[in-house]
């Protein structure tokens, strides 16, 4: 219980009662996507630049040097080389993220969610810290991958968000969780909208270390909001070892331990539908940047900027369009919806040559990102509140085998089909949707199966 006495020989626990607010995950969440979206694009041009400059390319992305659509094998090049180190930075984030990011997230279920969310703010200080070493110093680019690996030791952002959900689901009630879940989600809209603008804005004459200044102050914020403002949200916590195969067992307890059939069967299904979700949603994300530098609709940085928040706009909007349909409509049809309105909008951005068009492709997108809040506030209903953490570092787990799956797929695919359907990979995003659509659909015609109310009452 907070506030009572350590026991002889018992290790300290956190200190609770000078936090600002119990359960206050947002400013954490809105601070790192801000900074993770500020450096996002740069890094994209810092590359492009980069391999511009050492293969002797001196192409310009302006409208007016884009009348000829032909291929230039140079530019090819540089776009294939972008692409492929964007790939590995994902890779190795993957790889370490897999073992610390479930390891650290059922931890948390013992020893409160505020170690993790520190370590993950630390973990993003330090990669942000490397990149300002390889801009400024002109140091080999594969610095930025050891930033990324050391980043996801820590537990990365998918960390920070399985925390930040973990939190959100301790302190809200099954009622009001999925407008919770929604509402943190906008979070990460509202910063990378802000994160765009600002970008493009710092981002003049190719002074590519601006942002990452920038995002360094924010996270320093961020680490010290985590380690002395944040309210512990685990009422009971144990002391307990980080290292041990305790935490991983647990992960796969919430999928094959013995309960009601149909709730692990509906575990599984939901947990292929975000899978799916978050690989198009990733992969479409990696790949856009790369699209609009290139031929034949050559954005300038202010263009990006713009494209880059209207990327992020659909968080906020989802948010809107959730709260309002679900005045009429089931959940489970508000997410169809917005499956729908992705669906469109990748299969716009796949035939989209003009900045009007693409735009619209952006606007169709205004639901797309109403149905991850749903399917997690589904999930959390169906396990014990002791289970929260091990929950969310499963979907961590999920959110870094989806990033992997989407640069493995739409980094690859993107360079390999240029010269027969440059929106391909877009186009076959849009196909990858109907997965998640037909999934719900059928959890939904299943739905007669009782849900776990009892493990998800108000703390």
């Amino acid at each position: 219980m907070e506030g009572r006495a350590n026991s002889p020989g018992e290790p300290r626990a956190w200190p609770t009662r000078s936090v600002l607010c119990r359960g206050c995950v947002e400013p954490l969440v809105f601070l790192a996507n801000f900074a993770l979206v500020l450096q996002g694009p740069v890094t994209t041009q810092y590359l492009w630049h980069r391999f511009s400059a050492d293969l002797g390319y001196n192409g310009t992305r302006h409208r007016g040097s884009c009348s000829n659509h032909s291929v230039d094998p140079i530019a090819q090049k540089v776009e294939t080389l972008t692409s492929h180190w964007t790939l590995y930075m994902n890779l190795g984030g993957f790889l370490v993220g897999l073992f610390s990011s479930t390891l650290l997230g059922a931890w948390s279920d013992c020893v409160g969610r505020r170690p993790l969310l520190v370590l993950a703010s630390l973990g993003l200080l330090l990669q942000t810290v490397l990149s300002i070493f390889v801009v400024q110093l002109q140091l080999h680019v594969g610095y930025l991958v050891l930033g990324r690996i050391l980043c996801a030791l820590l537990g990365d952002f998918s960390g920070l968000l399985a925390a930040g959900f973990a939190s959100v689901a301790d302190v809200s009630s099954s009622r009001t969780r999925t407008i919770r879940m929604a509402l943190l989600e906008a979070c990460i809209g509202v910063a990378g909208m802000l994160a765009s603008f600002t970008g493009g804005y710092l981002l003049k004459e190719q002074v590519y270390v601006n942002p990452f200044w920038l995002a360094l102050a924010l996270l320093t914020v961020m680490t010290l909001y985590a380690a002395f403002c944040f309210g512990e949200t685990v009422k009971e916590r144990t002391p307990t070892r980080l290292f041990t195969l305790r935490h991983h067992r647990s992960i796969i307890q919430l999928y094959v331990t013995q309960a009601p059939e149909k709730s692990r069967k509906h575990l599984a299904l939901y947990s292929l539908a975000i899978f799916v979700m978050i690989t198009v949603h990733l992969g479409a994300q990696d790949i856009l940047t790369l699209y609009e530098l290139s031929a034949p609709l050559c954005w300038d940085s202010r263009l990006i900027s713009y494209g880059s928040a209207a990327q992020q706009l659909p968080y906020l909007t989802s948010l809107l369009g959730l709260r309002l349909l679900q005045y009429c409509l089931a959940d489970t049809w508000v997410a169809e919806i917005g499956l729908i309105f992705n669906i469109l909008g990748m299969m716009v951005f796949a035939f989209a040559t003009i900045t009007p068009l693409m735009f619209t492709g952006y606007g169709l997108l205004f639901l797309s990102l109403v149905v991850t809040p749903i399917i997690r506030a589904k999930l959390s209903r169906r396990v014990r509140q002791s289970e929260q953490g091990a929950l969310f570092s499963a979907l961590a787990c999920v959110n870094g085998l989806a990033m992997l799956m989407a640069s493995g797929i739409f980094n690859s695919l993107y360079p390999a089909t240029l010269n027969l359907m440059k929106g391909f990979p877009f186009l076959l995003g849009a196909g990858l949707l109907f997965i998640p659509a037909i999934l719900m659909g059928i959890l939904e015609r299943d739905n007669h199966c009782p849900e776990f109310q009892e493990f998800s009452q108000s703390p």
